[in-house]
């Protein structure tokens, strides 16, 4: 019964990847071919028909809301459910893996995770000149090349980066010295730990006998050196993903991972679902069409098996205001035509392009949700909620001890806190203890007498409510507010109501996380907040916008896709990856169940003046015949260019030419002379 169960809703592909359990295995899966219901199929067929105990598998997803609704799914299909498979995101695995072992590396387990936010107001205490997010970012860059400061800073070739690899050296110690590790850490530190400890790395493999991977196109160089210590006692690995949807190079994907799996892990087998069960034809006709025009795939086509449907529609408009008015309009006909709200989605490449339809959709009165705004838990009282558990959980965290110490106001100016700073660094310690152990005499010295007594009370209610906290979980949050009167921070505040509510909020959600977790701590929920993506805020009764990366992995019945103009879909100018444009269209395209809606405008105000525009050639390549053809006149490689073939090994190009729409590449392997199409050779 339970095996009919898994096997009865799988098309013939899908039940061969299902049944292939051992040695390495890549299953491509087009967009909306049953991805999710294969993996979770092949998860209860491990457990429930061969047996394979759920704590000997391991499967890992990119978001919190993909791995909720596959451990559902792969719940309801198995039986002897009393240790469930460990199913989470990557970073939750480093987050529980560092929890057992980061005292390998002489640290506590009780760290913090912190969040972008966090760590951007970290690096600008240190360094307020150079732009933060550039900071922020080339840190993780080195993180995830597991660079050292020092080898940044022997890397680093301009003035400028060599500042970076000095700011990234002091953040590191502040890290260490408060114990708080960063979103790059949980994967960076759980490598590290796994290859400087060869015996660890065995047990955790042997632990982890069946090891499945979701969205494989968009891992990382890391992320594969991790799963390759993940299989040191064995190969069975079984990856999912589609190249044709690899559209997050920018932040360090590496379709490589995908492309080059048979050469990570030898006599890998390969499987292609292709049927399609979310479109209709005529969307997956032209999703095809654009995507053929990539050279870097393994290739597939999808297959429709929802049958015909509408053709894709194309808008086009004088300008952002006319095309708001116009998809207002339409929106407003499906609504009416009782088309849920929560159906419709309007996409878009660049995030500033919202602007425009979110003013249309207000004129019409259409409620929308922007997905990737100002999220929950970046708002402003609920960041200082979260800094006072956090004071709480660990009284060493500076950073979140100055955001609260004046908060509901106390009288301590920025001057004072700052001294106090000074002097508990000067006493290697956290400003914490250094207000706890020091004489009331000495702090005098230090600030006013009243500010002092002021500093000593709220230490000691830090203290008292952090005890009630470690003995009843449930009734902290009431203590909390009692003790604090947090809420009086926003008292007489134009949006007081609005604050007090999302307070009210938060307050709820942690009584639900601690119902459901009833012998959990406050730093397991502290992660678990960190952990939210952007994804999870898709939920509720409004249409939908947001950009196309963000709407990777879900699909509405009607979606709306706005600014199909060269320069903003295609991107186009240096640093851009035509076939990752090319990717994110089809991506777009395939979001949509129903139909699809192609808008263009002839201009648009941007960056501050008016601008002309033409219209995407993807209109053209996608075969709708709309668009402007642009040729692409030049190739990855030119004349003089070091090359290497699978087979020929090392060869120089000596000439270039076109084949259909691939380009040819004449190629001299020491003295012999051959014609290879360029997508079979890589440029050393």
């Amino acid at each position: 019964m339970v095996m009919k169960k898994i096997f009865e809703k799988l098309n013939k592909t899908q039940h061969e990847a299902v049944k292939k359990t051992e040695g390495p295995v890549l299953i491509l899966a087009g967009a909306g071919s049953g991805k999710t219901t294969t993996i979770v199929s092949r998860l209860a067929y491990l457990i429930e028909g061969l047996g394979i105990p759920a704590s000997n598998t391991l499967t890992l997803t990119f978001t919190n809301k993909a791995a909720k609704e596959m451990r559902e799914r792969a719940l309801n299909m198995i039986t002897h459910n009393a240790y469930p498979p460990l199913l989470c995101t990557f970073h939750k695995f480093g987050l529980l893996f560092l929890k057992f072992n980061i005292h390998l590396f002489k640290r506590e387990n009780n760290f913090v995770v912190i969040d972008t936010d966090d760590k951007k107001r970290i690096i600008k205490k240190i360094n307020s000149e150079l732009p933060t997010p550039l900071i922020a970012s080339e840190i993780s860059r080195y993180k995830n090349s597991l660079m050292s400061p020092d080898e940044a800073y022997r890397q680093a070739e301009l003035f400028n980066y060599q500042q970076i690899a000095k700011i990234y050296e002091e953040y590191e110690a502040y890290l260490l010295e408060n114990n708080l590790v960063d979103f790059d850490d949980l994967i960076c530190i759980t490598y590290k730990l796994l290859d400087q400890n060869p015996e660890l790395a065995l047990k955790t493999s042997q632990r982890y006998q069946y090891i499945m991977i979701d969205e494989y196109q968009d891992t990382n160089e890391l992320q594969l050196k991790l799963l390759q210590k993940l299989c040191t006692a064995h190969t069975n690995l079984c990856v999912v993903g589609d190249d044709d949807q690899s559209i997050y190079g920018w932040r360090g994907a590496h379709i490589r991972n995908i492309m080059e799996f048979d050469q990570d892990f030898a006599g890998a087998a390969v499987f292609k679902l292709e049927e399609n069960y979310r479109s209709k034809e005529p969307i997956l006709k032209v999703a095809n069409a654009l995507i053929e025009h990539n050279r870097s795939r393994l290739g597939k086509k999808l297959i429709s098996t929802r049958g015909k449907g509408e053709e894709v529609g194309i808008l086009n408009s004088h300008d952002e205001n006319e095309e708001a008015r116009k998809i207002a309009q339409k929106i407003a006909k499906l609504l009416d035509a009782g088309v849920s709200a929560k159906n419709i989605a309007v996409l878009y490449r660049v995030n500033v392009l919202s602007r425009s339809i979110e003013e249309g959709l207000n004129r019409a009165g259409i409620a929308y949700k922007l997905v990737g705004g100002l999220r929950f838990y970046d708002r402003a009282e609920i960041k200082d909620l979260i800094s006072y558990i956090r004071v709480l959980t660990n009284f060493h965290d500076d950073f979140s001890f100055k955001r609260i110490a004046n908060k509901p106001k106390r009288g301590l100016g920025k001057a004072s806190l700052e001294k106090i700073e000074l002097a508990a660094h000067a006493n290697s310690t956290s400003i914490f203890e250094y207000i706890k152990t020091i004489s009331m005499a000495d702090l005098e010295e230090l600030v006013k007498k009243k500010n002092a007594q002021t500093l000593k009370e709220f230490v000691a209610l830090v203290q008292e409510v952090s005890e009630v906290a470690k003995h009843s979980t449930y009734d902290f949050i009431d203590v909390l507010e009692d003790t604090f009167h947090l809420k009086e921070i926003y008292k007489g505040l134009q949006d007081e109501s609005e604050r007090i509510l999302n307070m009210d909020e938060f307050y709820g959600l942690f009584r639900d996380f601690v119902k459901n977790a009833p012998d959990s701590s406050l730093d397991e929920f502290l992660n678990e907040l960190t952990l939210q993506s952007e994804q999870d805020q898709v939920e509720g009764e409004s249409i939908y916008m947001m950009s196309i990366h963000a709407s990777k992995g879900l699909e509405f019945d009607h979606v709306f896709i706005i600014g199909l103009e060269e320069g903003f879909l295609p991107l186009v100018g240096e640093g851009s990856d035509l076939e990752e444009e090319r990717r994110l269209g089809y991506v777009s395209f395939t979001r949509a169940k129903e139909t699809l809606t192609l808008s263009h405008a002839a201009s648009r105000f941007y960056k501050g003046r008016r601008s002309d525009l033409q219209k995407s050639r993807f209109f053209n390549e996608a075969g709708l015949c709309e668009g402007s053809l642009i040729v692409e006149k030049n190739t990855a490689f030119k004349k003089g260019d070091l090359v290497r073939h699978k087979i020929f090994g090392t060869g120089r190009v000596s000439g270039v030419s076109t084949s259909g729409r691939e380009f040819k590449l004449n190629i001299n392997f020491a003295g012999t002379k051959r014609d290879i199409l360029a997508s079979f050779v890589e440029r050393l």
